[in-house]
């Protein structure tokens, strides 16, 4: 008997999901449900009919839509995302119901009503990659639809997702025709474009200086997943390959390629190898003043060629993201700040933050309020205002709102899943308000799948680990974590919890080493306990008191019932280490 044929079609497929669908059932159950449902009933589902669309399924939060065509399909798409702006308006913050679509044009296996295959899988993974409220859409969707609609589109350059063999170039589209990415004039116009309000950055094709031909292909491979992997970090605005590939083997001056490409930063490179031995060097610049602001040189024995690639590129851009983050806090911190849109309001809420002082702290909170007040929307807002309540926890006398730093930080999450610094307040108000380190991991862990090169999230890992009892998985984190970003702005942090973490393995002369490095680095008086309690260990009672003593200058209701209700790994087994070395340096039970 002759096997059935499979039947497959070509079709435009919209994947469709509700924002924050978990949380609002958490908060009503069955008015979420309602609500839902009567706004299928009287706008989406007739919306779908209009333009000749069919429902292939909806599953609680998520429905899946076919098109017969790419362009009615986006048109579709962005009346409905115009249409439920318009009803959210006016609606308080926790009933808006708010979509992520996600649009690619592919074969797809059909089996009865149903519809399988990659160009399901894309649009799937396209609806991921867009904001609440937003569109992204496959390069082929772009190549059907990009010129016969009136809206405008960002290229988000190549994307690799999980379990798709191949990278998608991905677009988003801009609503309103004029969104803050969006140029002044198309690329190749000759006009001018304008610089995105979110970091910029246009990778160069790394020059291969070894004379050898064979390493060409070493070069343009660091350089593309350098471009991808910087591509998944939502907070940048990425020029795709394909475009920045056209300046390869082309003298350039940076700041025209700036203006050209319409970005704020330039990143090149080149490679040399000689014998077993590759060397990268790779430099970030200002595009608009041409002026250095950053540069490495990594020299690797060259046994397998990918792996080398890959540890490369993972510490180019694992310290390329703190580095713009810097740069934009130095931006917003030279304008006043009645000229600060809210994306720079976030960035001067950051610096403040990063002081980690009390006064700093109620500044950064007054930033990040203003930013949720010019855009609700932006997750970053509320995950940076969220960390003001955990760092309180570390610096007032006074309980700070322990729900407020784990509401803010879920509402962070629910906005944008795939934002890591949302995944960094989550953990930090779990672990450092609640001491809950088993959903602290949790939280740090799905930060580091959204970005494995985020040195925050490792921190937070390593923390995590220390307060579950595993200080010894926990060093290799923090570890990376200063490999990843050895001018972050926590580094202090991360010296203190490696002090710490070897404190309590028993390794006293490495925690005294790391503590006077987290001493010179951090002013928060818990992170600053393992120096005088690894002296006290060594028997040096002197120099731990003189230790004790400039903590207890800055906190004099120092005690050891604080230490216990504030530093996160009090119930670890090792804990005791910790007080019995506070204890011998002179620390008392009590104020």
């Amino acid at each position: 008997m002759a096997e059935e044929r499979i039947q497959r079609r070509l079709a435009a497929i919209i994947s469709a999901d509700v924002v924050g669908y978990s949380a609002m059932m958490g908060r009503d159950e069955a008015g979420t449900l309602a609500r839902l449902k009567a706004l299928r009933a009287d706008f989406l589902h007739p919306k779908v009919a209009e333009y000749g669309g069919r429902i292939v399924k909806t599953t609680g939060d998520g429905t899946l839509i076919e098109f017969p065509s790419a362009v009615d399909a986006v048109q579709h798409a962005v009346d409905v995302q115009r249409g439920l702006a318009e009803r959210n308006a006016e609606l308080p913050e926790d009933r808006k119901i708010r979509l992520r679509l996600g649009i690619n044009v592919g074969d797809i296996i059909i089996d009865g009503d149903d519809i399988f295959g990659d160009g399901v899988n894309v649009a799937a993974r396209l609806e991921a990659l867009a904001e609440p409220g937003g569109i992204c859409i496959s390069a082929r969707v772009h190549d059907y639809a990009g010129d016969r609609l009136d809206v405008a589109f960002d290229d988000l350059g190549a994307q690799r997702f999980k379990n798709i063999a191949e990278p998608v170039r991905a677009y988003r589209v801009r609503l309103d025709g004029n969104g803050d990415d969006a140029p002044a004039a198309a690329a190749g116009s000759g006009g001018p474009l304008a610089v995105p309000s979110k970091p910029s950055v246009a990778v160069l094709p790394f020059e291969n200086m070894s004379g050898d031909p064979e390493q060409e292909h070493f070069a343009d491979g660091i350089t593309e997943d350098i471009i991808t992997a910087l591509s998944q970090i939502r907070e940048f605005f990425v020029i795709a390959r394909n475009t920045t590939f056209t300046y390869k083997g082309r003298p350039v001056d940076v700041p025209s390629v700036a203006r050209e490409l319409g970005v704020r930063y330039v990143l090149e490179g080149s490679v040399r190898k000689a014998g077993n031995r590759v060397r990268i060097t790779a430099q970030l610049i200002d595009g608009q003043t041409g002026n250095h602001i950053w540069a490495d040189r990594y020299d690797r024995e060259l046994q397998d060629i990918f792996a080398v690639q890959d540890e490369i590129t993972q510490t180019v851009v694992g310290m390329l993201g703190p580095e713009l983050s810097l740069a934009e806090q130095r931006r917003a911190l030279i304008k006043p700040p009645e000229n600060l849109n809210a994306w720079e309001l976030y960035h001067r809420g950051m610096y403040h933050l990063y002081r980690r002082t009390a006064e700093d702290n109620a500044q950064a909170r007054d930033f990040f309020d203003g930013a949720i007040a010019q855009d609700p929307n932006f997750a970053g807002s509320h995950a940076g205002l969220s960390r003001t309540h955990s760092t309180d926890w570390l610096l007032a006398d006074t309980r700070t709102d322990r729900d407020l730093a784990l509401e803010l930080a879920r509402k962070a999450v629910g906005l944008d899943n795939r934002a890591h610094q949302s995944y960094v307040a989550l953990g930090l108000a779990h672990l450092l308000v609640h001491h809950d380190a088993e959903a602290a991991l949790a939280a740090f862990e799905d930060g580091i799948r959204v970005n494995p090169n985020d040195a925050q999230n490792r921190n937070g890992r390593a923390m995590a680990l220390m307060a579950l009892g595993r200080a010894g998985e926990a060093i290799a984190d923090q570890e990376q974590a200063i490999r990843l970003s050895p001018s972050d702005a926590n580094i202090g942090i991360f010296f203190a919890r490696l002090a710490l973490s070897n404190l309590f393995l028993g390794r006293f002369d490495t925690a005294v080493d790391f503590g006077l490095k987290a001493a010179e680095k951090t002013n928060v008086w818990v992170e600053r306990l393992a120096l005088p309690a690894a002296l006290a260990q060594l028997g040096r009672i002197d120099d731990a008191r003189r230790a004790l003593d400039v903590i207890r200058a800055q906190k004099p209701a120092l005690c050891l019932q604080l230490v216990r209700e504030r530093e996160p790994s009090s119930q670890a087994p090792y804990f005791a280490v910790l007080l019995d070395g506070l204890r011998a340096a002179g620390l008392q039970e009590t104020p």
